[in-house]
């Protein structure tokens, strides 16, 4: 229904954003993860939003970036996992983390979650492994503009470095390191078209100290 809003912020809380549009004041449902990205109040923002409906309530959900609105949608589409579990994840996670451990079958990340337990985790991953792609997480299109322009992930680079990053990723995880360390080391490596898994390893084990 509502593809965005863009606006000036009013108030922001832990849970909820109070967002001006033309005169209308919007309450948007939010992470603590989107909250801890928005800039201050009086500031403007573009925010992607979620219409949820049904016979007793309206509401609306909303996202820094398309791609943290995708994870959602994908999300909520698991038994067990409404609106308000889609959040709760998204709170103690990224999208790229989910991704990751979705794929690396990393049910206790996803568990930390408020009211998402370990069964519910393993659904998370049962239902999602096939809608979700390792190249995804690595390359992150998710743009760099948190908050009305953030700055470009470190690590964000052709697609020729691709394989050269999951084998760094694969590497780490085989060291012992969890799905979702592995895949924050590498994206902060400023990786260069020259650069092998080698290198790109050796950069990642820096970041872990």
């Amino acid at each position: 229904m509502i593809a965005y809003i863009k606006g000036e912020i009013v108030d922001i809380a832990e849970d909820n954003l109070v967002l001006e549009a033309n005169r209308i004041g919007y309450n948007i449902r939010i992470s603590a993860g989107t909250a801890g990205r928005l800039p201050p109040v009086g500031e403007e923002v573009k925010i992607y939003t979620y219409t949820y409906v049904r016979e007793d309530a309206f509401a609306l959900y909303g996202f820094l970036t398309k791609d943290d609105l995708d994870i959602f949608k994908k999300l909520i589409t698991v038994n067990g996992i409404g609106p308000k579990g889609g959040l709760a994840i998204l709170s103690v996670m990224t999208a790229d983390d989910l991704r990751f451990a979705v794929l690396a079958g990393d049910a206790k990340a996803i568990a930390r979650a408020p009211g998402v337990g370990a069964k519910t985790a393993e659904r998370v991953i049962l239902d999602l492994r096939d809608k979700v792609s390792l190249e995804d997480s690595l390359i992150n299109r998710e743009a760099a503009v948190a908050a009305g322009g953030g700055k470009v992930l470190a690590g964000t680079v052709n697609d020729a470095s691709a394989a050269a990053r999951q084998e760094a990723v694969e590497a780490l995880a085989a060291l012992g390191y969890s799905a979702a360390e592995a895949l924050k080391a590498v994206k902060q490596v400023a990786i260069s078209e020259d650069m092998d898994a080698e290198d790109i390893l050796k950069q990642a084990l820096k970041k872990m100290i």
